[in-house]
């Protein structure tokens, strides 16, 4: 009898594996503060690559070998830095040093914003979202402050209520969420609201210049536009001091349009 009770109660205290990844590199202060925030919630295991890799969007490394290696970055958390992308990070993750699911996959803490189409763009949300195609609850967080100076005190006040509740109630299935955090003292955020994705998208400009030889080089700007004005999306809520929860989903079919082209004689 007193066998069984010690091993109900030990696998009760079992603690949850939390793999931290990113898109900004392993030593970027952003993932560092993740890795904190997450040792109180389980075990954690980073891998992140090992230089920026902002921007990536989805993409995974086929035509070079991939690089893993460990390193001392973290006190008491096993970590490796990886050549690759932040998706293929997630990928060796789960295939080669977990050999499992872990319990929870987050990402970032990314240095800027990834509110609105900038999710399509994000190696910081492409990680997160491997998590999820792995069937793994996943989470990619973000501040609204590009700097690596930036005070990341607050974010890690709203990461910790978000990973709780998480952690408690789960996520739908095929589901991740996308957390933006206004760049504000923790007392001047008003709290955190569920949202919809803006329409919003990024007018493209390219500064050419020439080079030395005189060959073309493109440098590319632009400026971001919100065409949107509803109070439900997460640019309203970022700008008005809230913290922005957007649930995200890798399944592209546009449902809607299904009955419109279903109207379409489609054969002769």
């Amino acid at each position: 009898m007193a066998t069984k009770k010690s091993t109900v109660k030990k696998a009760k205290a079992k603690r949850p594996v939390i793999l931290v990844t990113n898109d900004d590199g392993i030593t970027a202060p952003g993932i560092r503060n993740l890795v904190e925030t997450m040792k109180q919630f389980g075990d954690v295991i980073v891998v992140a690559p090992d230089s920026p890799q902002s921007a990536m969007g989805h993409a995974i490394t086929i035509n070079r070998p991939l690089r893993l290696d460990k390193v001392e970055v973290f006190e008491q958390v096993d970590s490796w830095q990886c050549s690759g992308t932040p998706v293929d990070c997630v990928k060796l993750a789960v295939n080669q040093i977990l050999h499992r699911k872990p319990d929870l996959c987050v990402s970032g803490i990314n240095h800027g914003s990834n509110s609105s189409i900038n999710v399509i763009y994000s190696g910081t949300m492409s990680a997160a979202m491997e998590g999820a195609i792995e069937g793994i609850p996943s989470i990619g967080f973000s501040l609204l402050n590009y700097s690596m100076q930036a005070d990341f005190a607050p974010s890690r006040k709203m990461i910790e209520t978000i990973v709780r509740n998480v952690l408690h109630i789960g996520l739908p299935e095929g589901t991740l969420l996308n957390v933006n955090i206004p760049d504000l003292p923790l007392s001047k955020i008003k709290g955190i609201r569920i949202c919809r994705q803006a329409n919003a998208k990024w007018k493209e400009e390219f500064d050419h210049r020439k080079d030395p030889n005189g060959r073309d080089y493109f440098w590319l700007t632009g400026k971001f536009i919100n065409f949107d004005s509803g109070i439900d999306t997460d640019e309203w809520a970022l700008s008005k001091g809230y913290v922005s929860v957007v649930p995200v989903q890798f399944d592209f079919t546009a449902h809607h349009a299904i009955p419109h082209l279903n109207t379409v004689k489609w054969h002769d």
